[in-house]
């Protein structure tokens, strides 16, 4: 089961929270792959060069004809045609970086090089930047290739002939320490790079739902502005319209298309007045009860089966947009689970605000309840839920980052019989103080209304 009442915004997601599908953006740039690919063959060179001249023997032409072949396919990079690194192609450049280091340690003395370390490079990369089937890929390709390296590698030499060799107890230790490095560094950077995704795409999203409700609000004083600009002109209509009706008397054939006129006429001026008074509603009412805030938030979600019941005791509150969207997906959430009650409760204490919201379904999975709040934490079940559920694991995040935002601390909890989740606030951070006075009358086009009643 996972809780979390969700936002309907893009599924186009692999399973590692990164975008998926033909307009996804390059796991990672050509530009970063060429420069990692000569600074590694910068440091092979370097080595090459070194190790010859301190009295090392080995394969040195081979060894250099496999550096030069990176150097060429960084130049064909360059100069060759320009190409969308897709996560398969990001996979087939780590996976050729992998095999040329593998042979240069095979050539070179395999466990009895101290550059062996760096076969762990492209697989940690390609577990930043690649989903999990390429870099499993990588992985398991980089365990045999290191394997080959280090059992059947050339051995170093002097310059006198003497073999440069390691105790064969010492090889083994080196290459168990490699292959659980690669394990080691491919699974957490996978999963961190995981996380860093899946939160990045989780604070888009919240972003998104505070902006929408803005929007809303903003969009209800436009409606109101509207409304009052056009009272004018269709109060003009409709007294032409009368003015016709009885200079057209004695024109019957006329008489039915002038009264269709004023009806809508009529009409019109009630969806304005309706308008005008939700876009007030929208504009102005910065604060309101506490009751009038949660009915408000769980509007959306009293008729979708269980009974929502509502209790609250408290002053008047701030209409926070952000406050009545997480309100809103916490009670969704409770709603989506609940068999046949949601209960919603709102007590202050001298210092605090405090609303629970409660459910008497299966409540929260114990071994989640200390991840809750994160976003996508479990993947999805193919139970059945409400209609119109449809759960991504990032309402509870977004609720929880929201109502964070506002001041308030969360805690989540089973025993309501189901899941429990309680809301505080310190009562300066969401308290309102409605009798405030409104200030000075605004001005209309230069003249306010002193200067009006002196006239």
């Amino acid at each position: 089961m996972e809780y979390g009442a969700e936002l309907p915004i893009s599924r186009d997601y692999d399973a590692s929270g990164r975008p998926a599908g033909p307009d996804r953006a390059e796991p990672i740039r050509l530009r970063t792959l060429v420069m990692l690919r000569w600074a590694a063959i910068g440091g092979q060179m370097a080595a090459v060069i070194v190790a010859w001249s301190i009295g090392l023997r080995f394969a040195i032409w081979p060894a250099l004809a496999l550096i030069g072949a990176s150097a060429l396919l960084n130049i064909w990079l360059l100069v060759g045609p320009a190409l969308r690194v897709s996560y398969d192609r990001a996979a087939a450049q780590l996976g050729f970086d992998m095999l040329q280091i593998a042979l240069l340690l095979w050539l070179t003395g395999g466990p009895a090089n101290p550059f062996a370390l760096l076969v762990l490079a492209p697989v940690t990369i390609a577990a930043t930047a690649l989903p999990k089937r390429q870099t499993a890929a990588i992985g398991a390709a980089t365990i045999l290739l290191v394997s080959f390296a280090f059992w059947f590698a050339l051995p170093l030499r002097m310059a006198d002939g003497r073999l440069l060799d390691i105790r064969p107890l010492l090889a083994l230790g080196h290459w168990v320490a490699i292959i659980i490095g690669v394990v080691f560094f491919a699974a957490y950077s996978h999963r961190v790079t995981a996380e860093l995704s899946a939160t990045s795409s989780a604070l888009f999203s919240t972003q998104m739902a505070l902006a929408r409700e803005q929007r809303l609000q903003h969009l209800g004083g436009v409606v109101a502005a509207t409304a009052h600009e056009l009272g004018t002109p269709l109060a003009t209509i409709k007294l032409i319209a009368g003015e016709l009706a009885d200079e057209l008397a004695d024109r019957p054939d006329l008489g039915g298309d002038l009264a269709e006129l004023r009806r809508s006429a009529d009409r019109c001026g009630q969806i304005l007045r309706a308008m005008g008074q939700a876009g007030k509603d929208d504009l102005l009412l910065h604060s309101a009860p506490l009751h009038v805030v949660l009915e408000e938030a769980a509007g959306l979600h009293a008729s979708r089966g269980p009974q929502v019941l509502i209790t609250a005791e408290g002053p008047d509150i701030r209409r926070d947009p952000g406050v009545i969207h997480a309100l809103r997906n916490l009670i969704q959430n409770a709603v989506d689970f609940a068999r046949q009650r949601v209960l919603i409760e709102a007590m202050t204490d001298r210092n605090t605000l405090t609303i629970t919201i409660s459910d008497d379904g299966p409540g929260y999975p114990p071994a989640l309840l200390a991840r809750l709040g994160d976003p996508y934490p479990t993947p999805r079940r193919n139970q059945a839920q409400r209609p119109g559920y449809e759960g991504m694991g990032l309402g509870l995040f977004i609720a929880k980052t929201l109502l964070e935002r506002s001041g308030a601390a969360l805690d989540f909890s089973n025993g309501g019989p189901g899941a429990v989740v309680r809301v505080s606030w310190p009562l300066d951070r969401i308290a309102a103080n409605s009798r405030r006075p409104l200030g000075k009358n605004p001005s209309q086009s230069g003249l306010d209304m002193e200067s009006l009643t002196k006239s």
